[in-house]
């Protein structure tokens, strides 16, 4: 599952309107280091194509997981304030919206309201990380598996389709805008 779907689908239009006007969308080269391991992160990250690899130096760099297109990156360091647990790594040509910290930090001060729908949606995330880290670990069940769409609460999958096309229009908007860029 997207993960980004669980953010957008807490959000409102306005709310996702202003992460399209703040952000940065950048394209990644293969084997670019995105996230280094113990250095500070200026950005969350939504992978929007491509795919990324996830290491880290207590395991000799071995690769832990594989990033692909709705995934969020870099909150953790957001919400405690420490230096990343792992880098991420593009594996192909991969395009990021990077939510500049200082920006996104400003914003939940200020915007109360969009701050309570923020922090709950990536508590949310990473409730749901956790469960799935648990039950790779083999606690509670006889075999791991990642959480599947259709075993979310009635009320985060009402939202499911609303974020799938606020996702769409992000990288709507973005394309449009490149394209604009290109050719004024």
């Amino acid at each position: 599952m997207q993960k980004v779907f669980l953010i957008l689908g807490e959000l409102s239009d306005d709310d996702v309107d202003w992460i399209i006007q703040t952000s940065k969308w950048q394209n990644i080269t293969p084997n670019t280091v995105l996230i280094e391991e113990g250095k500070p992160v200026d950005a969350i990250y939504i992978l929007l194509e491509g795919t990324l690899t996830v290491s880290i130096s207590a395991l000799g760099g071995k690769e832990i997981a594989t990033l692909t297109s709705g995934e969020v990156v870099g909150e953790m360091s957001f919400i405690d304030f420490r230096p990343p647990s792992a880098t991420v790594t593009s594996l192909n040509n991969s395009l990021v919206l990077s939510i500049p910290r200082r920006e996104l930090a400003k914003k939940l001060q200020f915007d109360i309201s969009f701050a309570s729908r923020f922090y709950r949606s990536l508590a949310i995330l990473l409730s749901l990380r956790m469960r799935d880290l648990v039950s790779q670990l083999g606690y509670g069940k006889a075999e791991a598996e990642e959480v599947k769409l259709e075993q979310l609460p009635p009320y985060l999958l009402d939202n499911i389709s609303l974020a799938r096309t606020r996702f769409d229009w992000i990288i709507r908007r973005l394309r449009t805008n490149e394209s604009q860029l290109k050719n004024p």
